[in-house]
């Protein structure tokens, strides 16, 4: 059986611990909280102490902790963290005080990561939704009781986690996940643009969903993965470049935000991440 493994794994030290059936790990995702003021002056972290000496603040720290696959079969990529989830987290952590009391929904969740590091700072509803395949359902669950204490306000209602499967149609989709989609304002998605059928039924979920609701924000995070070709004689990105092409008619703005934001999670931020945001125009 062919799997794929995440790159993030061998580039950072998430102190990995098997699991009791080994099957999978618990790792720690290590992040720095934003210091107050800091989009406007990060001099306000120096505080001068009574006998005149520069006192420089240390950053106050945290830990998100996942139980996740290391490698899986490509249909059940979900299990494992990607780079994208953690560049969405950055962003949501630059972006909280414009985030704070909205409705959030994650599309294609994964194990968590993103939901989780949206209720941290935000007191409003998340909901986390994938397609259960592997009991990833059980799995984000376990994750988010796993980190309550970290979320906003330790609500254990905060993050609801929700069956979303993008090839259902929408007149068999649940009456639950519908009332949540149409109470959702800002809608995420990171690292589910890896397959033509799946990036497919991606559009036509945001088309649905703008068509039905034009004040919807989309946050698109992914990392573009090049293979050379010998038809195109060149490095392509296919998968960002098939999502790309397949959007070009449709009525959105498509933004790709600069990444100059600060990084709070531990992870390397490679050139060939992209962030995108989708509007109605």
């Amino acid at each position: 059986m062919y799997t794929v493994s995440s790159e993030i794994y061998s580039e950072t030290n998430y102190q990995p611990t098997r699991t009791e059936d080994g099957q999978k790990v618990v790792s720690k995702f290590r992040f720095r909280y934003p210091e107050t003021g800091e989009k406007q002056d990060k001099s306000l972290s120096n505080i001068i102490d009574k006998d005149g000496d520069l006192d420089v603040a240390r950053p106050r720290r945290g830990v998100i902790e996942l139980e996740h696959s290391v490698a899986t079969e490509l249909k059940l990529v979900g299990l494992q963290v990607w780079r994208g989830a953690l560049l969405l987290a950055d962003y949501l952590f630059h972006r909280r005080e414009s985030m704070a009391g909205r409705t959030i929904m994650e599309l294609g969740a994964g194990v968590g990561l993103t939901s989780i590091a949206a209720a941290i700072h935000n007191a409003g509803q998340v909901y986390c939704t994938d397609v259960d395949l592997g009991c990833i359902l059980q799995l984000i669950s376990g994750n988010v009781q796993r980190n309550l204490k970290l979320l906003h306000g330790q609500g254990q209602g905060q993050v609801k986690v929700m069956e979303f499967n993008f090839l259902t149609p929408k007149e068999e989709q649940t009456e639950q996940l519908l009332r949540a989609i149409d109470a959702s304002d800002i809608i995420l998605a990171a690292d589910v643009i890896y397959d033509d059928t799946l990036t497919d039924a991606f559009i036509r979920v945001i088309d649905e969903m703008l068509k039905k609701d034009n004040k919807k924000t989309f946050y698109v995070a992914l990392e573009k993965r090049y293979v050379f070709t010998f038809a195109d004689c060149d490095s392509v990105a296919p998968m960002y470049e098939y999502f790309v092409a397949q959007t070009r008619s449709k009525p959105w703005l498509i933004e790709h935000l600069p990444l100059d934001f600060p990084q709070y999670f531990e992870y390397e931020r490679c050139p060939q991440l992209v962030l995108m945001r989708i509007t109605s125009r």
